[in-house]
């Protein structure tokens, strides 16, 4: 799904945040990337669904649900990058790092799930993580919301909606796990 979102559209100031998707398309566009998942890994036999720290975690589980219902149960992990990251000097002297759990990947088809792609960082941190800890067969990179803007030669193998968005946009992913609702928002750089 892509939208398409011209910073123009937006006057300056406005500081309502724009719903991009609600409970129902959020679902529908998760239930398209577990599809998706499925057939770029050939099957379930190899996949290994490893969640982002912290929404990507929550989407890997609800996919992971998802592709059960139909094809059994999938391997998962949960990825905390924060020691992997290139600023963390910016994060200060005690950063608050999330568990890092997974299953043997060696040989895998690993496919990162994380909530929103933008410049690309989180994703390269993602990967020096995982050589540390085996060498997948191969890894897909899994995304709900891909809003441009890259800093890296990053590409997300499946999107659930892709966006462009303006430098100093915000878009916020909300999860019921955490957040107590689903929905993805936009809220313009003027906000």
């Amino acid at each position: 799904m892509r939208a398409v979102l011209e910073p123009s559209r937006f006057p300056p100031g406005m500081n309502v945040p724009i719903q991009l998707l609600d409970e129902a398309s959020m679902t529908r566009a998760l239930q398209r990337m577990a599809l998706e998942i499925v057939e770029r890994a050939g099957g379930t036999g190899d996949l290994v669904l490893v969640g982002i720290q912290r929404r990507g975690v929550e989407l890997a589980d609800r996919i992971a649900h998802l592709i059960a219902r139909d094809h059994g149960p999938v391997r998962r992990g949960k990825l905390d990058i924060t020691l992997y990251r290139d600023d963390l000097q910016a994060i200060g002297p005690r950063p608050v790092v999330g568990e890092t759990s997974l299953p043997n990947v060696d040989g895998a088809v690993v496919t990162i799930v994380d909530d929103v792609l933008y410049t690309g960082r989180t994703i390269r941190a993602a990967l020096d993580e995982f050589a540390d800890f085996g060498r997948p067969k191969r890894i897909l990179l899994c995304e709900l919301v891909d809003r441009g803007g890259r800093e890296l030669p990053i590409h997300a193998d499946i999107v659930g909606l892709a966006i462009s968005a303006a430098p100093g946009d915000h878009v916020d992913v909300r999860v019921k796990e955490l957040d107590g609702e689903d929905g993805v928002y936009l809220r313009h750089a003027g906000a």
